[in-house]
């Protein structure tokens, strides 16, 4: 990490892999290649496991990197050194955080979320709930109602900052001080927060933040996920999935669990290594960027993006905030038939997502999207709508994945 940060992302736009005749507005969903992990995992497989085979774990660190390239993470999500470590998806590290957060006000049942939260979250509080077995409540608000909720029955406050479906931002300094004062913990996923907006988790007073690594920060795609946990609670928390290299001493081979130190407790598999080194590869180009400045940017980019789809395509209604402090890095617009539309545009070179039940949604990462880039991407969405190029059978196709 250093001071002289790059400012000119023409820079770092150099730095990625962007296929000819496309402009990814997609990047939210998964980031794109940067140019050195092709040649950073090529290295890891042959030199690395081909040479030191199982050596490897010493002589290349592997064993070490879950911690020290999370604090590099740390440093873009405002975490305290020491307190971030990689491993499993975000799914798993989600029950993590809320198994260990119950765990830490056993009086309370209440787990509060929104409707805007990512389905997975919620599922693996159901989940959860579910195998307890001791009598927790999941109460699921619209977002704008969620400071309306919290009260001194209230146990855990589990919320995405960011809505995966419209960009709303929640105010995580507020809505946490909220939860604290009501005696209750607050878990945050950063999943499209982490890379696009600059996040202060340790001044925020996050009790647990999870995201994962193949969005905004460009691990590629099942990168691992992380989790933080703020230092008041590292050495009281409890983890419920107790793995191997999660204990205290793994190489001792102890027939009982014992939590190890600090947050290598949070640890549970085996590190994706392979994995980690296309990690390994994007964060050096983030160590070198400053979230304020990335935030400057993805504000002017998304303010160009609506103003221009609005001016040319009034049949598309704006589903982000508008005010830009109450979004995050993506505009979402709805569409009666948003997937055909979206299938359309992706077609004609500009790649975003669709979420149902009709939402076209597009991600603005400033590393590699430019005002050049929003420009040519108005002209073509307002193409294929204005001109309904999107009614066509085969848009409206549906993909496994959309």
């Amino acid at each position: 990490m250093t001071d002289n940060f790059i400012r000119d992302f023409s820079q770092t736009k150099a730095m990625f892999h962007l296929p000819d005749d496309m402009i990814y507005l997609d990047g939210n969903s998964l980031g794109p290649l940067p140019k050195a992990a092709a040649a950073r995992i090529n290295d890891c497989v042959t030199r690395e496991w081909g040479e030191m085979v199982i050596t490897g774990w010493n002589r290349a660190g592997w064993m070490a990197q879950p911690t020290t390239y999370a604090d590099r993470i740390g440093r873009l999500i405002g975490a305290e050194p020491g307190h971030c470590v990689l491993g499993d998806t975000l799914s798993v590290k989600v029950f993590q955080a809320l198994a260990a957060a119950l765990d830490l006000v056993p009086d309370r049942k209440v787990i509060l979320t929104d409707s805007g939260n990512f389905p997975s979250d919620i599922y693996m509080a159901e989940g959860l709930i579910k195998s307890l077995d001791r009598g927790y409540e999941l109460k699921i608000v619209p977002p704008e109602d969620v400071a309306d909720h919290i009260n001194n029955d209230l146990a855990v406050l589990m919320l995405t900052q960011v809505d995966y479906r419209t960009g709303r931002l929640h105010d995580m300094p507020a809505l946490t001080a909220a939860a604290h004062d009501a005696g209750a913990l607050a878990i945050w996923d950063l999943a499209h927060s982490a890379g696009a907006l600059a996040v202060d988790v340790a001044s925020g007073g996050a009790d647990f933040a999870v995201g994962c690594t193949y969005k905004y920060l460009n691990g590629g795609p099942g990168a691992p996920a992380f989790i933080y946990v703020a230092p008041r609670h590292i050495d009281r928390c409890q983890p419920a999935l107790s793995g191997w290299l999660g204990h205290a001493a793994p190489f001792a081979f102890e027939p009982g669990y014992r939590p190890g130190t600090g947050i290598e407790r949070m640890r549970v598999g085996t590190p994706p290594v392979l994995q980690l080194a296309a990690l390994d590869a994007s964060l050096d180009i983030w160590d070198r960027v400053d979230l304020e400045d990335i935030r400057t940017a993805s504000i002017a980019l998304t303010q160009q993006f609506i103003d221009g789809v609005e001016a040319a395509c009034p049949m598309l209604t704006l589903a982000s905030p508008r005010d830009p402090a109450e979004r995050g890095s993506q505009v979402s617009f709805r569409f009666a038939d948003g997937y055909a539309a979206m299938q359309a545009c992706i077609a004609h070179g500009v790649v975003g997502d669709f979420r149902a039940p009709d939402i076209m949604r597009f991600g603005f990462t400033p590393l590699f999207i430019d005002a050049d880039d929003v420009t040519k991407a108005v002209a073509i969405i307002s193409r294929v709508m204005q001109d309904k190029l999107w009614d066509a059978p085969a848009f409206r196709q549906k993909a496994a994945v959309t």
